[in-house]
């Protein structure tokens, strides 16, 4: 359950992103863009909220390439004290295509292992290694790049899925908009996703602020709550930070 404090933080969040309207990235949002990162750098993501904690690392090891594995922490009733199991994701992104201006593009992402907002209502932890998923986040700018959105289709295979031991499919979905209203530095976000099919989640909503500070660190303060349910991620804070490069397996991008 969300408690008084982290409903009025997420009220307030909310409504700073509708006064605002939204793309931006955030090391917790569920939703990518199609960017990878340039070749040889690595990236570490740690992120820390009420339902869930977050440890993922990325390696740009090849030109277009990005290859994450990343671990969950979860929280038996909110209570970060109190650990409710752990699971783990491995996937790749690749970038197939960006515009000229390097402002939007697709990518198709693919793995194993779910992420929180997917996970918890619908395949649940003893099944998050069984399942593989592929996805294509797409980002299309507005208002001279003012204005990101990112569309990510995708699907999702869990085999041997609950008692029968059957194997069942989900659609999923996600999409972000996030506004940069004065630089590049702040920008406010907001997504929506979920999961259909046999393995279903309900769909939650994510909204928070994104502050890029220099090209090494980013940080994010976002709520995230379900739309019919109580079982979100609530106030979470995300800290996002960029290696040289250094970490390369193939030539020149």
């Amino acid at each position: 359950m969300r408690t008084p404090i982290s409903r009025l933080l997420g009220v307030t969040l909310l409504g700073l992103f509708a006064l605002n309207s939204a793309p931006a990235l955030a090391q917790q949002y569920n939703s990518d863009n199609y960017l990878s990162k340039p070749h040889g750098v690595a990236t570490i993501i740690l992120t820390t909220g009420e339902r869930n904690s977050m440890w993922m690392t990325t390696f740009s090891l090849l030109p277009r390439w990005e290859f994450t594995a990343a671990a969950y922490v979860f929280y038996a009733t909110g209570d970060p004290k109190v650990s409710n199991g752990y699971s783990t994701s491995y996937y790749f992104k690749y970038m197939i295509l960006e515009n000229k201006a390097q402002t939007g593009g697709v990518a198709v992402k693919g793995g194993t292992g779910l992420e929180p907002g997917y996970l918890v209502e619908s395949v649940g932890l003893q099944d998050a290694f069984k399942t593989y998923w592929m996805n294509a986040p797409v980002t299309v700018p507005f208002f001279d790049n003012k204005v990101s959105w990112d569309v990510m289709p995708g699907a999702s295979v869990t085999r041997d899925f609950g008692e029968g031991g059957s194997t069942v499919g989900a659609f999923t979905y996600a999409t972000r908009l996030a506004w940069y209203p004065v630089n590049p530095t702040w920008s406010v976000v907001g997504e929506v996703y979920g999961s259909r099919g046999q393995t279903e989640a309900i769909p939650e909503y994510r909204v928070g602020l994104r502050w890029e500070p220099s090209q090494y660190a980013v940080f994010a303060l976002t709520y995230d709550d379900e739309f019919d349910g109580s079982n979100g991620a609530g106030v979470e804070f995300g800290i996002m930070l960029f290696t040289p490069p250094f970490a390369k397996l193939g030539g020149k991008h």
